[in-house]
């Protein structure tokens, strides 16, 4: 494995820095965007049962909006409960816009990965044949062996280059289509939350 990515060249060492950080982002966004850390299940049940037994004080605000995402987007609504409807739905907008922001945080870098990866390993097979021919050209074309030999060589970049592209894409769609699903479960919570401080739903324990 070593002797192939020495064959690879230069180029080797960018696709094997692209592959250390997609799989850095890959590993933290699968932690973070855990559903029970974003969406904790009973968070809004036990935010209600407070707000109906008028024991919503301050700390417990603060410890809503410490807890998680969802925390922090149904704080910025309950901090303007006693404001109108449209100031509440905004608050909890502006802050929802945020969150989704954060959620969304390192996908545009993996992504690029993806974008890239392949493209760096071109580049790799390209110069390789270059240098290939070059050596043709000037001592001619000798053994055939060696100059399939050197092609070979030539591509070893590609090869890598669409190794890591591959997964990273998988990935990057994958985590893309999970903050999507977030997002909209957070807000069908925070349409829950305007309704029931408006007296139009109750929220089951």
């Amino acid at each position: 494995m070593i002797e192939i990515v020495i064959a690879g060249g230069v180029m080797m060492i960018p696709i094997i820095a692209a592959s250390i950080l997609a799989l850095a982002i890959s590993v933290e966004r699968l932690v973070t965007l855990r559903s029970d850390k974003v969406l904790p299940p009973k968070l809004l049940a036990q935010i209600w049962q407070w707000v109906k037994q008028d024991e919503l004080d301050e700390a417990r605000l603060l410890a809503i909006r410490d807890s998680s995402p969802l925390g922090r987007v149904l704080a910025a609504g309950l901090a303007n409960r006693q404001h109108a409807r449209d100031i509440l739905k905004e608050s909890l907008e502006d802050e929802g816009r945020q969150v989704a922001h954060e959620l969304e945080r390192f996908l545009p870098a993996l992504g690029t990965v993806a974008a890239i990866s392949p493209l760096l390993g071109l580049l790799g097979t390209v110069l390789g044949m270059i240098t290939t021919f070059t050596a043709i050209t000037q001592v001619g074309v000798g053994d055939p062996s060696k100059l399939a030999s050197g092609i070979s060589v030539a591509l070893i970049t590609t090869a890598a280059g669409l190794l890591v592209a591959i997964p990273s894409m998988v990935m990057h769609r994958y985590f893309r289509g999970k903050v999507h699903t977030l997002i909209i479960l957070m807000e069908d919570q925070a349409r829950m939350l305007v309704e029931a401080l408006h007296g139009e739903r109750e929220i089951a324990a």
